[in-house]
């Protein structure tokens, strides 16, 4: 495994590791006909970091992220994930109800929005089960839908938005949970790329201003160098972590920038490697 060490002036964070995972493997079925999704996996991700894992598709980077919410158990390991205790301690995956209660808010390549509510609705529902007053939930709302971009929407049904739209509210509805680790699959990936770039922006100074940690999953290698702390490189089928980029780029960054290019060039003929060693 390649790893490219932090250079000085790179964000420094507490010991505990807000999600561990150790000698993880996931197998899917028995027999010959079984499929081994992630294979030895040992991972930490430290409190406010932002981790993107990048990778072949069908590397198991879904599977990881599912593993971590605790919608799903690992085949062989463990997987841990820290409460929001500043003194480290954590809850099995296995022991968590994967919607309440574990300071984890998820958001998926599908927007997932509720049909039959308003986009101002939808993204008040985290803080109405919270029990968040009607006057205050609707603020937050309306702050966030400003925030991603859809301010004055709030009325609108998720029918009545463009598929990227509606993934900017699911973004919303995420942040409103106030969690203290977002897993996010593939979220920008329908969206243009100024929409994309704004949310970036956006993205970053939500997570620098509120200090949640975030595992981001993305085949956009750029976006990884743009948005993440460090990027984790996962093999083909079945995932093994193959390197990890320590990028310690000055923020805010820009994906069009020179410096991002280049780590992303580097990290993209380290995938091809790792595509072409699976090939063969």
């Amino acid at each position: 495994m390649t790893t490219l060490a932090p250079t000085p002036g790179t964000r420094t964070y507490a010991p505990a590791p807000s999600v561990t995972l150790e000698r993880v493997s996931k197998r899917y079925g028995g027999g010959d006909a079984g499929v081994v999704a992630l294979q030895d996996i040992s991972l930490a991700v430290r409190p406010g970091e932002f981790v993107c894992l990048v990778g072949a598709s069908g590397c198991g980077k879904t599977t990881l992220l599912n593993l971590v919410a605790g919608l799903d158990r690992p085949t062989v390991g463990t997987v841990d994930v820290s409460i929001g205790d500043p003194g480290g301690s954590s809850v099995p995956a296995r022991d968590r109800d994967p919607v309440a209660g574990t300071g984890t808010a998820m958001l998926f390549q599908d927007s997932a929005l509720f049909p039959w509510l308003t986009v101002a609705a939808n993204v008040e529902l985290p803080l109405r089960l919270r029990g968040v007053k009607k006057s205050e939930r609707r603020a937050v709302a309306d702050d966030l839908l400003e925030r991603v971009h859809l301010g004055g929407f709030g009325p609108k049904r998720p029918h009545e938005l463009s598929g990227g739209m509606r993934q900017r509210a699911a973004l919303a509805r995420a942040l409103a949970q106030d969690a203290g680790l977002l897993l996010m699959d593939e979220p920008f990936g329908a969206l243009d790329a100024i929409t994309r770039d704004l949310l970036h922006d956006e993205l970053e100074s939500l997570w620098a201003d509120r200090g949640f940690t975030v595992l981001f999953v993305t085949h956009n290698v750029r976006e990884a160098a743009r948005l993440g702390d460090r990027i984790v490189l996962l093999t083909s089928r079945p995932g093994r972590v193959a390197a990890t980029y320590a990028v310690d780029l000055v923020r805010p960054r820009r994906i069009d920038s020179t410096e991002i290019a280049s780590l992303a060039a580097a990290v993209t003929d380290q995938l091809r490697a790792e595509v072409g060693r699976h090939g063969r």
